[in-house]
């Protein structure tokens, strides 16, 4: 990939983690950044510092609005389709449809107008959700894929209109199932929950279930390496990996890392019992990762490290 000569779209690029893939981009020497987003879950405050760089663009709009899509996208080499309703945990609240306008309609939204286009690179986040529960180490051939979660079931969905629009139309991807991203920026999660509890009542923190979910960590800057490390090794094609971590984290040992952080003293930890945080969520989380340390990257810090490293993000931010 030489990036002198390449131009990148970046759907969902004001939002968490499309944000931070802006931040290294732009350090990466693309001759043309633009970010399309509709602001829903994404802030300008996170991509401000670069709206007076003439290599950097933004533009204000949904995926729903193809005919804005399809023209915006024009001219572009590389779509990094971060763009997504990404909290799964009440989806028993909220519309059933709602993952499918908001992540399925939408990705299909963004093949079809690279394809109307001649783009031939999409680069798409997706998420250990699709795996659903099991008790064996997810790894890239598990299966069958059977998601707990409308979100899971979305972004599972999303990879087989990428897979199909690769073998019909020649699109090269690079699809990343993600474990659980933290650092600054984050708008939701475990750790910004109890972060937020906590501001509102240092004596007091209420965990879902029973505290012992256990799950892997990545810290955010380590998925962006990730992800860039791969797409410069693997080029024509469609590619799969997971991004996680060796190890993994308990609820419990994140709310002390927090606690400590936060210097706190006779904190008066309640559960809502049970083995599951939600009706939904996979309380132990195995993500097998071989296949992305073969290809040579690992990540630098250990899931708890990654937690460590967030929280003190989150509470030093701006």
């Amino acid at each position: 990939m030489n990036q002198e000569k390449n131009r990148a779209f970046i759907t969902g690029g004001a939002g968490f983690i499309g944000s931070h893939l802006v931040d290294r981009l732009m350090t990466n020497n693309f001759k043309k950044i633009t970010v399309y987003d509709n602001l829903t879950d994404g802030s300008v405050s996170n991509i401000a510092h670069h709206l007076s760089n003439s290599t950097f663009h933004f533009i204000e709009g949904d995926l729903a609005d193809f005919d804005l899509l399809k023209e915006s996208i024009k001219g572009h080499d590389f779509i990094f389709h971060f763009a997504a309703n990404t909290d799964n945990r009440n989806e028993t609240e909220l519309p059933t449809d709602l993952q499918i306008k908001g992540n399925i309609q939408n990705t299909y939204n963004v093949l079809e107008a690279m394809r109307l286009n001649s783009i031939r690179n999409i680069i798409f986040p997706s998420s250990a959700t699709v795996y659903g529960d099991s008790n064996k180490p997810f790894a890239e051939n598990f299966g069958p894929l059977l998601p707990t979660s409308l979100y899971g079931a979305s972004k599972l969905t999303g990879e087989s209109f990428i897979s199909s629009f690769h073998y019909l139309f020649g699109i090269n991807a690079w699809i990343f199932r993600f474990s659980n991203i933290v650092g600054s920026r984050m708008n939701h999660g475990v750790i910004f929950d109890f972060i937020s509890k906590l501001k509102k009542n240092p004596k007091s923190l209420e965990i879902l279930g029973d505290g012992k979910q256990r799950k892997p960590f990545v810290h955010v800057q380590e998925c962006i390496d990730a992800i860039l490390y791969t797409i410069t090794r693997l080029e024509n094609g469609l590619h799969l990996f997971n991004i996680g971590v060796k190890g993994s984290s308990e609820i419990n040992d994140i709310a002390k890392i927090i606690i400590k952080e936060m210097k706190l003293n006779e904190v008066r930890i309640n559960y809502t019992g049970g083995k599951k945080g939600w009706i939904n969520d996979v309380p132990i989380l195995k993500f097998n990762i071989r296949k992305l340390q073969e290809l040579g990257w690992t990540t630098e810090l250990t899931s708890d490290q990654a937690v460590k490293k967030a929280v003190i993000d989150l509470l030093t931010e701006k």
